[in-house]
């Protein structure tokens, strides 16, 4: 969960007159890992500016678990997910995003690429949302985003060199991992679904029926 965010020459999000600390979250998260040149891109970024969060997780946004919507309680059973899940995964087609310009969480040592909070990708955080699956409540609005740099203070110039990082290349989300987390633990994958497998098949009846 993060404060406001901002940019250094221009605010994307309304600021919030209350900062609200950064705290470890728990529970299970549905997560996109970037993949190919652009996770491997991220990732040098990552570990130039801030190491620990280079090994804490693979490069990536979380859909569910943060903003918008906290996280899938963690007694939920894996059955439980692939039942709810699946289905919104294999009717929701592969979506292709590209990342804004680089901002900083105001008053804290967070720096992200922004993702647009509206289209294809909030209407698939809002129909999981509406699941029966039981949510944490989240403070902010749906503000989905890959984490730079979160644990490491960054210098004036490196704060410089990360608000300047352009990153245009559009890139498409084909998959959902669904990970239990209990920080400062690295997350547990307990479920990968691909997006636009098709409509679930209808039970056929058999012939002696």
């Amino acid at each position: 969960m993060h404060p406001p965010y901002s940019h250094e020459r221009e605010t994307r999000f309304q600021a919030s007159p209350v900062v609200m600390p950064w705290r470890p979250q728990s529970g299970i998260f549905i997560l996109v890992n970037l993949q190919g040149d652009l996770a491997d891109r991220v990732h040098a970024i990552q570990e130039q500016y801030d190491p620990r969060m280079a090994r804490f997780a693979p490069p990536h946004f979380t859909l569910i678990g943060s903003s918008g919507s906290g996280p899938i309680a963690a007694d939920t059973t894996v059955e439980e997910l692939r039942e709810v899940l699946e289905p919104i995964a294999r009717t929701s087609p592969p979506i292709t995003l590209h990342f804004d310009r680089p901002g900083r969480y105001m008053q804290t040592n967070t720096f992200a690429l922004p993702l647009d909070p509206h289209g294809a990708l909030r209407e698939l955080h809002d129909r999981i949302k509406r699941s029966r699956l039981s949510f944490a409540q989240s403070r902010h609005a749906f503000t989905p985003h890959v984490t730079l740099s979160h644990y490491r203070t960054p210098s004036e110039q490196e704060a410089r060199e990360l608000l300047s990082i352009r990153i245009d290349e559009p890139f498409v989300v084909n998959h959902l991992v669904v990970s239990l987390t209990a920080e400062p633990r690295p997350p547990r994958v307990l479920l990968e679904m691909v997006l636009g497998a098709g409509p679930i098949p209808t039970p056929q009846k058999g012939s002696g029926d």
